[in-house]
């Protein structure tokens, strides 16, 4: 199909094939979405544009018109999406230069950003508001994503088989494609495949839940069921806001998660692994914040262990 891409054929026609050659069925689908929405702007923005018009100039003025109604993270992801189809471009002979070099990334005023963890006060306050009744219900779904820091996904495909209550451990081994039309998926990457270690209360707590259930059925999911992260998410605000702490989401329960245990003073490369992050760098990123506090607080502790010797 790229065979046939001319020098004068349009950039968003070039980047719609591109797309299909190279991305339809190696990536997830929530992910070949992102690249059809990058298509879909470049349409907006550049729908004239041709193939030996790309220069470094035009692909600037392409990521400053996104940039516009965007963050900068999100045009930094923009401008990755584009990358990768313009490289190629360059190899084929398409474009004499690559555009991309040196490109400056901007974006919007970030909006102000919601509160992404609670502290440990708050979240025992939370989950003691929960309704753990004797059948499955959302509370216990919060309740499992709070003590295994498990995606929303991955909490969702939890079968009562994935439970081992002799070694109290969770497996997680799979996701649940709650935004398509459901049924079991991979999971995001090879070191998403773990096995999450349970506290004993946890264990007496799911081991009389499940008991009865399929065992290889989602505990979560009905048959049929269409999951909506939203509705998941309006039953923790109400929780939250009964509660009186700050509102966070689902995935606002896994931050919490692995907050809390980076305060205890577990180590990055185990929180990393519990949370099935593909490296340490992952949560490094995501969790600087709480790394740069606890580092001041080792600060503290080098200078009194020091005064101490003299």
């Amino acid at each position: 199909m790229l065979k046939e891409v001319q020098r004068n054929e349009l950039f968003c026609a070039y980047y719609a094939k591109w797309i299909q050659v190279y991305k339809k069925g190696a990536i997830r689908e929530v992910t070949m979405d992102k690249y059809r929405m990058a298509h879909q702007w470049l349409e907006k923005i550049a729908p004239t544009l041709k193939i030996y018009e790309l220069s470094r100039i035009t692909y600037q003025q392409i990521l400053n018109d996104y940039a516009l109604s965007h963050e900068r993270q999100t045009t930094m992801d923009f401008h990755h999406q584009l990358k990768g189809a313009i490289l190629d471009a360059v190899d084929e002979g398409l474009i004499d230069r690559d555009p991309t070099r040196k490109a400056i990334i901007k974006g919007k005023v970030p909006a102000a950003k919601k509160i992404k963890y609670i502290n440990q006060y708050e979240l025992h306050t939370l989950l003691n508001s929960l309704k753990l009744a004797s059948t499955v219900s959302w509370d216990w779904l919060l309740l499992l994503i709070a003590k295994t820091g498990a995606r929303f996904s991955e909490a969702l495909a939890v079968t009562p088989q994935d439970f081992d209550f002799t070694r109290q451990t969770l497996s997680i081994s799979k996701t649940w494609d709650y935004k398509g039309n459901g049924g079991f998926m991979p999971t995001k990457n090879k070191s998403s495949v773990r096995k999450v270690q349970l506290d004993w209360q946890t264990v007496i707590q799911f081991s009389t839940l499940i008991k009865g259930l399929p065992k290889s059925q989602p505990i979560f999911v009905e048959p049929g069921q269409k999951v909506y992260n939203s509705t998941v998410n309006d039953i923790l605000e109400r929780h939250c806001k009964h509660a009186n702490i700050p509102v966070i989401s689902i995935h606002g329960l896994r931050h919490t998660h692995a907050s809390l245990l980076l305060f205890a003073g577990v180590s990055i490369a185990s929180v990393a692994r519990r949370l099935g992050h593909a490296s340490m760098t992952t949560t490094q990123k995501t969790y600087l914040h709480i790394i740069q506090e606890l580092e001041n607080k080792d600060i503290d502790l080098v200078m009194r262990s020091l005064a101490s010797l003299s």
